[in-house]
């Protein structure tokens, strides 16, 4: 029983035949990134993490975080321009590390995408409630959250609606869905802009007083934390296959959307804590409170519309990246073929499209999320760190590949990237670490009854 036996490189090659629509550019694929990346983490996140965690060392948090990002979108990059296939991290360990490594990871990033794309439609029913209020319009209360007995809701038919929409505009076609993307990520740059220029006026330095009251550790606790923040730009890995020129415009849309959004993330939190005093940021709409608090309601409202539009971009991007990445596990075999099956007219896996819409909604229509957020940092952390440590073996393994982007000083900077994502796991806490394994575990159940036995490697 070879657990271990790896795809031949020329294979994952061949397997960009032709069945998706090749209409992506290095554009497409940036709005795609910053839409992936800017949502939850800026919107949500930022309060919680400043409160509980950094102050106003959040930047710090911000930065350490980004700057391990970095690192693992160097590796991404990498592959992404070597291998410009569906699949992402999964089809990268495959030639690099074999199979039962590939599919550990493929069924890691079935929960990164998965819970993450539940976690944030709940955000955003959240948002979307709160703009009706503003319009006096109140939605039955057991129709307004995940079922709760003592709150008497029994499903969250917001967020239900919003993945429903976006699958459906996932089956329409690639190149539809990157047009109405780049409309969002327009409208919450716009938004985001608007309050880093308003906000800056009413900045008081006293309030970064102390800086770290939380001490490094805080700092770093921050950080594991607000990784949630930047997940999605390995997304744009799984759309290689739909990318007109891979090689060239991967890196370029992987790169300059994180370098975009860090550079984001980073004044906000900065002009957030600065406006408000870090232990008042405790609260689910940071950014809208912080303009509230200096009476600038207007544009707290706007804050509010640009939220849903960061959210909504959010949503589509891991949507999609989940479809394809089932897409690519099961046109190897170890998940059942229906879900590599590519719709003739609009070219996507509308099969696979609707099992990810039906089961994401349900899960976010009836189930609580309210820990989710560090299981699916977990989820992508270990990701980053497989990646990272396969550009290493495939250098070793493939030397003469044609690599359209090639890692600076190998193994120094993957070795750097799989230590710094390492080092965030380990902060994590227990419940995530118990969570992490738990799913591990069903994961090989399901490899070792169905995997094992259908993958098409067994058929050579």
């Amino acid at each position: 029983m070879d657990l271990f036996r790896k795809k031949p490189l020329v294979a994952p090659l061949s397997d960009n035949a032709g069945n998706l629509s090749k209409t992506l550019g290095a554009l497409d694929l940036t709005t795609l990134g910053v839409g992936a990346i800017i949502g939850t983490g800026i919107f949500v996140m930022t309060g919680v993490a400043a409160a509980q965690h950094a102050g106003p060392g959040l930047v710090l948090s911000f930065v350490l975080a980004g700057f391990a990002c970095v690192l693992s979108a160097l590796c991404y990059s990498e592959f992404a321009s070597t291998l410009p296939v569906s699949g992402s991290a999964y089809a990268y360990s495959y030639v690099s590390f074999g199979e039962l490594l590939a599919w550990i990871l493929g069924w890691d990033l079935v929960l990164e995408y998965g819970v993450a794309a539940a976690a944030v439609s709940s955000g955003w029913s959240g948002y979307f409630q709160g703009l009706l209020d503003g319009f006096g319009v109140h939605l039955p209360t057991a129709l307004s959250g995940a079922y709760n007995a003592d709150k008497g809701t029994f499903i969250n038919l917001p967020a239900v609606i919003i993945i429903l929409l976006i699958s459906y505009l996932l089956t329409r076609g690639v190149k539809e869905t990157a047009r109405f993307n780049a409309i969002m990520v327009v409208i919450k740059l716009s938004v985001v802009l608007l309050f880093i220029f308003t906000g800056v006026f009413y900045v008081k330095p006293e309030n970064w007083t102390p800086f770290l009251p939380f001490g490094f550790q805080g700092v770093v606790n921050g950080a594991a934390t607000v990784f949630f923040a930047y997940i999605g730009f390995d997304a744009l890995s799984t759309a290689a296959e739909e990318v007109k020129r891979p090689q060239r415009d991967l890196p370029i849309g992987i790169i300059s959307s994180l370098a975009i959004c860090t550079v984001l993330y980073i004044t906000v939190s900065l002009v957030l804590t600065g406006i408000v005093p870090y232990q008042s940021l405790n609260v689910s709409d940071p950014v809208s409170f912080a303009l509230r608090f200096v009476n600038q309601n207007t544009i707290a409202g706007l804050i509010s519309i640009g939220a849903i539009a960061g959210m909504t971009t959010v949503l589509l991007v891991l949507l999609f990246g989940q479809t394809r990445l089932l897409f690519a596990i099961s046109r190897d075999g170890l998940l059942p073929e229906i879900l590599s099956k590519v719709n003739a007219k609009t070219h996507t896996p509308v099969r696979s499209t609707w099992v990810v819409g039906g089961i994401i909604a349900v899960l976010t229509g009836f189930v609580p999320l309210d820990r989710l957020a560090n299981l699916t940092s977990i989820g992508t952390l270990f990701a980053f760190l497989v990646v990272s440590l396969g550009v290493i073996v495939l250098r070793r393994t493939h030397p003469d590949l044609k690599r359209g982007f090639r890692v600076p000083w190998v193994p120094f900077i993957p070795l750097l990237s799989a230590a710094a994502c390492g080092y965030l796991m380990y902060n994590l806490g227990r419940e995530t670490w118990i969570g992490f394994i738990l799913w591990l575990i069903i994961g090989l159940l399901i490899y070792w009854l169905y995997g094992y036995k259908h993958s098409k490697l067994n058929r050579k």
